[in-house]
């Protein structure tokens, strides 16, 4: 069922992000629980999640916005879609946009940008985000397609 639809089946009940996120990943429409990581500039700890199993969850990656530097590249998604994971939203930018595009995994992304990002370790995993007017809880659910994306509980979208 496509995001349209979903919000309006459920509406207010569920999370609706705003940011113009672009597609980037070999995959357009993606979906599964959500994992989240916060970091301004920082992704040891997200190369570190892409490396477990995914389970078919997806990954949100809260920077704040800032896109001085890129969280993703075309390794760590290849990593991400070898381990199963569905997908990544990245409130930031990535990097390697046209083997992205090449991977079987969703990702959104507000941008890209060539450079790379710290790796210092700094970072949170699991913790609620908030983006995009909406809230991203570890362990609902996200749907992304071609309109946007929604969130909810696994009552509502599971």
């Amino acid at each position: 069922m496509s995001t349209s639809d979903l919000y309006d089946e459920h509406g207010e009940a569920l999370e609706s992000c705003d940011l113009p996120l672009l597609n980037y990943g070999g995959v357009r429409e993606f979906s599964g629980e959500i994992v989240t990581f916060r970091s301004r500039e920082d992704n040891l700890i997200l190369k570190d999640l892409i490396a477990e199993p995914g389970e078919g969850r997806v990954i949100v990656v809260d920077t704040e916005g800032v896109t001085r530097c890129a969280m993703l590249g075309d390794n760590m998604a290849l990593t991400a879609h070898r381990n199963g994971w569905a997908g990544l939203v990245v409130n930031g930018a990535v990097r390697d946009v046209e083997a992205l595009a090449a991977i079987p995994i969703g990702i959104k992304a507000l941008g890209s940008n060539p450079r790379r990002s710290y790796k210092a370790g700094a970072g949170e995993r699991n913790v609620p985000v908030t983006f995009g007017g909406a809230l991203f809880t570890p362990g609902e659910i996200l749907v992304s397609d071609a309109d946007g994306i929604v969130v909810g509980s696994a009552a509502l979208l599971g």
